[in-house]
C-alpha cells in the first residue's frame, strides 16, 4: 500500500482542479489490529479535519482565500490520507468557481466519495479555548518507555468512582510512512474508577516512537482504557497540529456521549 501514497515521495504541485488526488484508506487495516469488529465498533465519533490555506478563483478569476472545517464520519469506510487531501485542495488554487456554494459542494461530493459516506463541510474554524479539563503534564514522574504503546500502564482504582476530564499535550506518535512526528494535545472525559494518572501519562508517552495514522491512534488509546480501567462512559478526543495547512481533530466515545466542544488549541 505504501507504494502507491502520495506521503513520502515528491509529487508535481496541482496545477489543475482534480478529485483523484484524494487517497481513501480502509479504516478496517487498522482496525483489524485493534480486533474491532467491523459491524458492532463500540465508539462513536468523528474525524474534524481545519483546512487553513483554502483559495480558489471566482467567476471572474479574482482569488478568493477561506478556512473550512470538514467532518468525516467514524464509520465511514475510510479515513482520507492527509497529504492528498492537501494536494486535492491545492488543485482549486487555479480553478475558477460560480460562487461559494459552489466550492462547499464541490469539496462535500469529493470527500464523500473518498470517505464512503456524506462529509459536512462549512466555511470558517471553531473558536479557539478550553474546555477545562485538567492537565496531567505537571506529574513529577520518571518515564523511560518510548514506544510501542504499553497499555498495561493503564489501571485504575475499581473503589473510587469519579467522573472527570484530563488533558496532556505530550502525545506524539509518526506517520507510518514518512516517520515524520505528529503531534497532539490530548482529551480524556470518563466516568467510572478513577485512573491513575501517573500510569495514563506514561501510556501516553508510549506511543512517542509508534508509527500510526491520526485516527487510528485515538481509537487504540479508546480502546486499550476501556479493557483496562473500565469506564462506564468514555470520550478521548486528539487535537493533532497542522501539517501542510491542516490539523485533524479525531474524537471517539462511547454511544451516547455528547461531542466534545468544537474547539481549536492554542498550537493549532
Amino acid at each position: 500500500m505504501t507504494s502507491t501514497l502520495p506521503l513520502g515521495r515528491e509529487v508535481a504541485y496541482p496545477a489543475h482542479y482534480d478529485p483523484s488526488l484524494l487517497f481513501p484508506i480502509a479504516r478496517a487495516v487498522g482496525r483489524t489490529a485493534l480486533d474491532l469488529p467491523a459491524a458492532a465498533l463500540p465508539f462513536i465519533g468523528h474525524d474534524r479535519w481545519h483546512a487553513y490555506e483554502l483559495s480558489w478563483l471566482d467567476a471572474r478569476g479574482k482569488p478568493r482565500v477561506a478556512t473550512a472545517t470538514l467532518r468525516v464520519p467514524f464509520d465511514s469506510p475510510n479515513l482520507v490520507e492527509s497529504k492528498s487531501l492537501k494536494l486535492y485542495l491545492n488543485s482549486f488554487n487555479a480553478h475558477r468557481f460560480e460562487d461559494d456554494d459552489a466550492v462547499l459542494s464541490t469539496i462535500a461530493t469529493d470527500l464523500s466519495r473518498a470517505a464512503g459516506a456524506p462529509v459536512d463541510v462549512a466555511f470558517g474554524l471553531p473558536e479557539i479555548g478550553d474546555d477545562a479539563a485538567e492537565s496531567i503534564d505537571g506529574l513529577d514522574i520518571d518515564i523511560a518507555s518510548y514506544g510501542p504503546p504499553d497499555a498495561q500502564w493503564l489501571q485504575a482504582d475499581a473503589d473510587t468512582i469519579v467522573d472527570e476530564a484530563l488533558s496532556s499535550s505530550l502525545l506524539k506518535s509518526n506517520c507510518p510512512v514518512t516517520g515524520q512526528p505528529d503531534w497532539a494535545s490530548l482529551r480524556i472525559a470518563y466516568r467510572g474508577p478513577r485512573i491513575d494518572r501517573a500510569g495514563l501519562l506514561r501510556y501516553l508517552v508510549s506511543f512517542r516512537d509508534h508509527a500510526e495514522f491520526h485516527e487510528q491512534c485515538v481509537e487504540r488509546i479508546f480502546v486499550d482504557t476501556m479493557a483496562h480501567c473500565r469506564p462506564q462512559a468514555l470520550s478521548v478526543e486528539a487535537r493533532y497540529t497542522r501539517r501542510g495547512g491542516l490539523d485533524i481533530n479525531p474524537w471517539r466515545a462511547t454511544p451516547g456521549s455528547a461531542a466534545p466542544r468544537q474547539g481549536r488549541d492554542l498550537r493549532q
